[in-house]
Formats: C-alpha cells, structure tokens, sequence
C-alpha cells in the first residue's frame, strides 16, 4: 500500500493533502486542475516541498500523474563506499 503524506489536522484543517477514510483525497480537484507544470512547481518549491520522495510518488502515482516522477522527487546522492 502506497504511504501517503499525512496532514497536521490539528494546524491545517483544509489541507489539499487531506485523505477520507478510504484513503481518498478530499480535495481531488484542487490537483486535478492544475497542469503537469504548476504541479512540479508546486511538489518541488511550494506545499509539497517538505514531503519525502517515497510520499511524493505515491501522491503523483494517486493522481495518475507517474510520468512526473523524475521532475519532482530528488534524487538521493549516495556516498561511494569505502
């Protein structure tokens, strides 16, 4: 099951991120009217910003928005092993 990010409720009541008990985004058509550009904006430099990649994708991946991955989630840099 894909791990959505879960809201503060008690100090963001109308989260666009906001899920129902099935798991449903409340506020669909918050993300649903914005265009591939101004949701990479949005995921990178705005609300989404502070999300892990692994909350990121699922969200996009909800929103039947994967071909987004790659603009959106950072890629993690390894360290070379030693």
């Amino acid at each position: 099951m894909a791990r959505f990010y879960a809201p503060d409720y008690s100090t963001t009541l109308d989260s666009p991120f906001a899920r129902d008990a099935d798991n449903k985004l409340v506020r669909r058509s918050y993300w649903m009217d914005m265009s591939d550009k101004t949701l990479v904006m949005v995921m990178v430099n705005g609300i989404g910003a502070n999300l892990t990649n692994e909350e990121k994708r699922a969200h996009l991946s909800d929103l039947k928005r994967d071909h987004l991955v790659e603009q959106v989630c950072i890629q993690e840099i390894l360290p070379p092993g030693r």
